[in-house]
């Protein structure tokens, strides 16, 4: 494995200059070779073996981005990930030596933010740590584009990437629920394939496991729709992909 990538593409400028990734995988072999990698990088990494370990990295540092094993001892990767998403939305990018397309889905509809199946080549976690923290960066690079979207009542606040309902609460998102939902608002009345939405929500680092777009609209649904079994705002086109209905209004 090469330890450093002369090749890399630097971060967006609106990415943190030297993000702090915590590493949550208990193979001291594989988690040494990343964290290497990953400080040949750019980055700053700190390793965590357990839950515990994770606790205490996040009790004493500010982490911008945590890759967490699915298999650990003691409380398990999906576990961790529930617990994480119930007071954090801390980016997750998911590792799991497990083949089963129902692990990786379950983990996304945990709130993991994408996945990583190993064996993997550290170059692809790389880019796709890169291309998570650009998604989640607070500031919206086209200056061209206003800063709120709203539609029935709700609203996306682009700036602070928050969602707020007609009630003015602000609803609990991920970043890349917050990514989707944003692609969609840019777009209503168009009918956009499941692969138009990873390539506008993931780009270059966007897998072939369009199953993860179902699952976080299921997940948006949840959160914006008052019948998820009939919703009104993201219908889905039979073998076309996802329509947003609303009228989208800026400001």
């Amino acid at each position: 494995m090469t330890l450093a990538d002369p090749h890399a593409d630097s971060f967006a400028m609106n990415a943190p200059a030297t993000p702090h990734i915590l590493v949550v995988e208990d193979d001291r072999e594989i988690s040494a070779l990343v964290a290497r990698y990953l400080r040949g990088n750019e980055c700053r990494v700190t390793l965590a073996g357990d839950g515990n370990d994770m606790d205490r990295a996040l009790a004493e540092s500010r982490i911008d981005l945590i890759v967490l094993d699915l298999m650990l001892p003691g409380e398990d990767g999906l576990s961790l990930c529930r617990r994480l998403r119930a007071s954090s939305q801390i980016p997750i990018l998911m590792l799991t030596a497990k083949s089963e397309e129902v692990d990786r889905i379950l983990g996304l509809e945990l709130g993991a933010d994408d996945y990583l199946a190993k064996p993997f080549n550290p170059r692809e976690l790389l880019a796709r740590i890169r291309a998570i923290l650009r998604r989640v960066s607070a500031e919206v690079p086209d200056t061209d584009e206003r800063r709120r979207l709203h539609f029935s009542g709700w609203t996306l606040d682009v700036s602070l990437r928050q969602v707020l309902s007609p009630e003015g609460a602000r609803i609990a998102v991920t970043g890349a629920e917050f990514d989707l939902l944003h692609a969609l608002c840019l777009r209503p009345g168009r009918v956009l394939s499941r692969d138009q939405l990873l390539d506008l929500t993931q780009g270059r680092s966007a897998g072939p496991f369009e199953r993860s777009i179902d699952v976080l609209i299921s997940r948006i649904r949840q959160k914006i729709e008052r019948d998820t079994r009939n919703p009104e705002f993201i219908r889905t086109i039979r073998s076309g992909g996802y329509l947003f209905t609303p009228e989208v209004t800026r400001s």
